[in-house]
């Protein structure tokens, strides 16, 4: 079957006889691994489609068992990423985030619309990139199905505005679920640190990263204590739901 589908490469990995493997999040059959004889280095539309941060269109062929691209057209470079470091390395980070989240061969449009998103944003923002990227998460949660509970306490139901962040129940923590959670942590010496007291309002950050496109957030920036705080938390409720860890490009950013 001779299809195309709309798509970002998110990996490339050079193999014999000049062809290379993709790994490909494409809106119509999600993340897919496709090999392709398309020269990298010509100047020709098809291996300009094939570079970093870049959204094509991909002429797929498809079999029983495997994927081959043969063809691509540039619908949008995203160069400008690639001239500022710290715009790369947290625009690596999020799309190694994303290749782990997804599942091979399962679509996932709304989390592709959501990366284009990003990407539109993050080629034309100077400041708060780490909060651009924060945002994107969340919308990821959302649409994987593992949204944090923030309108009321995971533990007893009662509403709430704020409290605690939990990771391990899941979102929102009311003063006396999350006050008894850290006392009984304590006496039975047990560590308690995928909860967070919610100094500087986790829960409303959150609600209001939801609420929001992501074009919108073009202003909002955490200060550096508040995103260091929702980083880690970030990366440990990724690690916990979804099984997301071990991201390399971390370490960059």
């Amino acid at each position: 079957m001779l299809t195309d589908s709309e798509g970002i490469v998110l990996r490339k990995i050079k193999t014999s006889y000049n062809r290379q493997m993709l790994l490909l999040f494409t809106k119509k059959f999600g993340k897919i691994s496709a090999g392709t004889s398309i020269n990298e280095r010509g100047k020709s539309k098809s291996s300009l489609a094939l570079r970093p941060f870049t959204y094509g269109r991909y002429e797929i062929f498809k079999n029983r068992d495997n994927f081959n691209v043969n063809g691509a057209e540039v619908l949008k470079s995203y160069y400008k990423i690639g001239e500022n470091v710290d715009k790369y390395m947290n625009g690596a980070y999020a799309l190694e985030f994303t290749e782990k989240v997804l599942e091979e061969g399962a679509p996932a449009p709304e989390i592709f619309t959501n990366f284009i998103d990003f990407l539109n944003v993050l080629e034309n923002r100077e400041k708060g990139i780490g909060t651009l990227v924060l945002a994107y998460q969340i919308k990821v949660f959302k649409c994987a199905g593992v949204m944090p509970e923030v309108n009321c306490c995971t533990v007893c139901g009662k509403p709430i505005d704020r409290a605690y962040f939990s990771v391990e129940h899941g979102g929102a923590v009311c003063k006396e679920c999350g006050d008894h959670i850290v006392k009984e942590s304590a006496e039975n010496s047990e560590p308690h640190s995928l909860i967070y007291s919610d100094d500087f309002d986790i829960i409303g950050i959150i609600r209001y990263f939801v609420a929001n496109p992501l074009k919108k957030l073009e202003n909002m920036a955490l200060n550096r204590k508040s995103g260091e705080i929702m980083q880690r938390l970030v990366r440990e409720y990724a690690e916990y739901y979804l099984d997301v860890s071990d991201i390399k490009s971390e370490k960059l950013i």
